[in-house]
């Protein structure tokens, strides 16, 4: 009886490893103007064989996505992110022949997608915010009440950061991009992200956990994230984020942002079981192996956006 039963959950192991893996149709990525990913506070393109996006870009571009990441300031205020952002947009549409693009910005480089959107609108088809920094972070709030602008504590926070952020830029090649931590910090807090919405309100919910508006000057808005800090044992990443996930004080947020902040345009979800990094598909894919992995959830949005003529 033992071996009969060994024997056919056996058989069943063996059907399941022997099962095609997922198939997609081709073109499934291919959307009518290209995408542009934009990274997020201490981000980069990549650094040397590891990707910020890590194993994104090359799956969009699987089935007919033209993709094209970019590299802005590591910590700089959202306003001059964006304007580099923008001379990127250009460049891309200058090279591709394409009328407009399609951004995805992770962390801050979802308000540096809206800046883009909300100054030329005519470049640019839809906002993808992914675990966007809306509404500002409870981190970037702390880290600004512990050390204050003018104190010494903050000085040496600045100066600690800012050359993280251009040894950052050096090694992703880029070493001539400004670089301002405590710029990066006032853009990514309550107050300074309430500042910037002031001024780019496009798609931005009006209540504390709304949707926006879905389509504002012809640009779709679009954000999902998630709610877990802690997803993989293995991620050496996922103690810190859930000891800063303590800053919100129990309300849902992926270790660095709140689920109601990440909110813009459509919400696509602002519950899925990934923290801050899985979001990217980081640390060199250790992520939630009981959530869908994140390099589907991007396929599946770029076919969204396929389907709705973007």
């Amino acid at each position: 009886m033992k071996k009969t039963l060994i024997t056919k959950l056996m058989a069943i192991l063996f059907a399941i490893c022997a099962l095609p893996a997922q198939t997609w149709a081709a073109g499934y990525t291919e959307t009518k103007y290209p995408i542009v990913l934009v990274h997020g506070l201490f981000g980069f393109d990549n650094i040397g064989p590891v990707d910020y996006w890590y194993g994104i870009p090359s799956a969009l571009r699987s089935d007919g996505a033209r993709v094209y990441v970019t590299q802005v300031a590591a910590a700089n205020s959202t306003e001059v992110r964006g304007e580099q952002l923008l001379t990127q947009v250009k460049q891309i549409l200058a090279v591709t022949g394409a009328s407009k693009v399609n951004l995805i910005g992770h962390s801050h480089g979802g308000p540096t997608t809206r800046y883009v959107a909300s100054v030329r609108p005519d470049l640019v088809a839809s906002v993808t915010s992914v675990g966007g920094v809306n509404r500002g972070s409870a981190v970037a709030d702390i880290i600004l009440g512990i050390a204050p602008p003018g104190s010494v504590t903050n000085s040496v926070l600045v100066s600690v950061t800012n050359g993280l952020a251009k040894v950052i830029s050096f090694l992703s090649g880029q070493p001539n991009l400004s670089q301002d931590a405590l710029a990066a910090a006032n853009s990514l807090s309550t107050a300074g992200s309430l500042k910037f919405n002031s001024k780019h309100p496009e798609g931005v919910p009006t209540t504390a956990c709304g949707e926006g508006a879905y389509n504002v000057n012809n640009v779709a808005y679009y954000s999902w994230s998630g709610a877990k800090p802690y997803t993989n044992v293995l991620d050496v990443v996922d103690p810190a984020l859930s000891l800063t996930s303590l800053a919100f004080g129990g309300s849902k947020n992926d270790g660095l942002v709140s689920s109601c902040s990440s909110h813009l345009g459509k919400v696509i979800r602002d519950d899925y079981a990934m923290n801050h990094l899985d979001e990217v598909n980081q640390t060199i894919g250790l992520v939630n192996i009981f959530e869908t992995n994140p390099v589907t959830i991007y396929r599946q949005h770029a076919n969204r956006l396929k389907n709705s003529g973007l």
